[in-house]
């Protein structure tokens, strides 16, 4: 008996675009700062050349870095993450390059969460976690009332999936 598992179809909000850049661009502006700071440092104690040399690439790529966290990746993340489940299992999907197809059992979720950071918070939207005895699948950049709905139905269908065994 071969099982017929459909591709999901449920999409994360347009909102995390906006989250997962402000989040790169502090943790890159971070980065940047302590770069500036060491070739200061350098510059003013006479540090080795090389030691400078490293310096000043080290920034450079995490410049380049940067642009691609924030302006590129976020957009990339977004379209491509799909999320769903039905009475069988919880699916996900994502990325481009390397793309990741998880599918839990509801016979093995253990327990379902909401999580939510002050960058989440300003613009409305939850992580949800599914947890399982092994692992943890996140589903990002949920909106509010669609992350308690899909939290309540995955909890709703484990029910059943475990009452029925």
């Amino acid at each position: 008996m071969e099982l017929d598992i459909r591709e999901p179809e449920g999409r994360i909000s347009r909102k995390a675009v906006t989250v997962w850049r402000l989040s790169n661009t502090i943790g890159h502006g971070i980065t940047l700062l302590v770069f500036a700071g060491l070739i200061i440092a350098g510059s003013r104690f006479g540090w080795w050349d090389w030691a400078m040399t490293v310096l000043w690439i080290l920034g450079g790529l995490t410049i380049v870095s940067a642009v691609y966290s924030i302006f590129i990746e976020p957009v990339i993340l977004q379209r491509t993450w799909r999320y769903g489940a039905d009475e069988e299992f919880v699916k996900l999907r994502h990325g481009v390059i390397t793309v990741q197809h998880q599918t839990v059992p509801m016979t093995k979720v253990q327990y379902v969460g909401l999580e939510q950071g002050p960058l989440l918070r300003k613009y409305g939207l939850y992580t949800l976690t599914v947890g399982t005895m092994g692992s943890n699948h996140s589903i990002p950049a949920l909106p509010e009332q669609e992350a308690k709905e899909f939290r309540n139905r995955i909890s709703r269908l484990a029910k059943i999936r475990e009452e029925e065994e």
